[in-house]
């Protein structure tokens, strides 16, 4: 059952609350304890409701004045509501952070050409001679070759290929 669900009338709110009809509606006069209204006005009191009325009845019963209660009351809606809060955002940071974590692995080159994947922040172990030999540009150093084009009447080039780390692009070399 839904406890902010308005499904009491008046008199069965009182008699839960062990209350006069009449002091509950003073205390909706008042605003220590508002209950939603039915389309024909009447008031529908829900179990939280009746939760604040023996609240308000104990604290009455201690000696606080209505003033005192009404003030009590809205402090602990207001540190409700920020309690409620406090577990969404805590609930939002942990999504944040999860996806942070998702999304703080870098992938690098590992010194044989291989995909190493680190944290972000986190270097790879290989110096920077090294790390300008492995990968692509290692590959590519590795897979040069000489191949034979076509060029005019059955006459072949000879061309290298070859890639160049510091500018990142692909040549060729020795056509004529």
């Amino acid at each position: 059952m839904d406890v902010n669900a308005p499904i009491f009338v008046i008199s069965v709110a009182a008699e839960l609350a062990d209350m006069h009809p009449q002091t509950l509606r003073q205390y909706d006069r008042l605003g220590i304890v508002s209950p939603s209204r039915a389309p024909g006005r009447s008031r529908r009191y829900s179990q939280r409701d009746i939760e604040m009325l023996r609240e308000v009845q104990r604290l009455s019963q201690e000696g606080v004045s209505l003033e005192g209660i009404k003030r009590i009351m809205q402090l602990q809606q207001q540190v409700s509501g920020l309690r409620e809060r406090v577990d969404q955002l805590s609930a939002e940071l942990d999504q944040v952070q999860q996806r942070s974590a998702d999304m703080g692995r870098v992938f690098a080159a590992g010194l044989a050409g291989d995909v190493v994947t680190l944290s972000r922040g986190q270097r790879p172990p290989a110096s920077k001679a090294q790390a300008r030999t492995s990968g692509l540009a290692a590959l590519v150093a590795r897979s040069r070759r000489v191949m034979a084009l076509p060029a005019g009447k059955g006459a072949a080039v000879e061309t290298e290929l070859g890639y160049t780390a510091d500018r990142g692009e692909f040549f060729r070399s020795g056509q004529s």
